[in-house]
């Protein structure tokens, strides 16, 4: 029953927010096609919700979607972050790498894209593989990962680049930086 209430709950909020215009800076994420929310939560500095194929959970997963709202944080760079993340990847895994994919700017926002790998995670006992995707609002900041728990084949790879790159910021007090229409 709570399940089917929390579903309730979210598919009312899509669909008031569906018929709204996007207001101020906005996050532009999807749910991935073949994934559901499994886990959201709202804390006064950040907004996190967690993605998983269909057939998984958040407790029991091999891949998923994970993004972050760092609400009001200011003045910290995609590549600052990284770094930060690298670090404590290198820390919890032995082997750990870390490589740049792609960085620049997507709609005036400065952006960093990454992956990072585990070959053994110590936790599980299998590989982890993440790709992240950071951005700098005038906000606050933004990140996106997909996780994978095996080695992804390159059409996987492909198709989540594809996926992270189509993810960006907006701001509707900005001509420079619009944000799309909503119907």
């Amino acid at each position: 029953m709570k399940k089917f209430l929390l579903a309730l709950a979210i598919s009312a909020t899509l669909c008031s927010a569906a018929s709204a215009q996007l207001v101020n800076e906005n996050l532009l994420v999807t749910i991935p096609e073949g994934y559901k929310v499994g886990f959201n939560a709202k804390q006064p500095k950040m907004i996190m919700q967690e993605m998983v194929p269909q057939a998984e959970t958040v407790e029991a997963w091999t891949e998923m979607v994970t993004v972050q709202v760092f609400l009001g944080m200011k003045g910290v760079t995609p590549a600052h972050y990284a770094s930060n993340m690298q670090e404590i990847w290198a820390k919890s895994c032995p082997n750990a790498k870390s490589l740049p994919v792609a960085n620049g700017a997507e709609n005036g926002y400065p952006f960093l894209l990454w992956v990072s790998s585990c070959p053994r995670n110590t936790t599980t006992g299998k590989p982890e593989i993440t790709w992240f995707k950071a951005m700098q609002g005038q906000d606050s900041f933004y990140l996106v990962q997909k996780a994978f728990k095996f080695e992804p084949s390159k059409a996987q790879i492909e198709t989540w680049t594809t996926y992270l790159k189509k993810v960006s910021v907006c701001d509707s007090r900005r001509a420079d930086r619009p944000c799309p229409k909503t119907n």
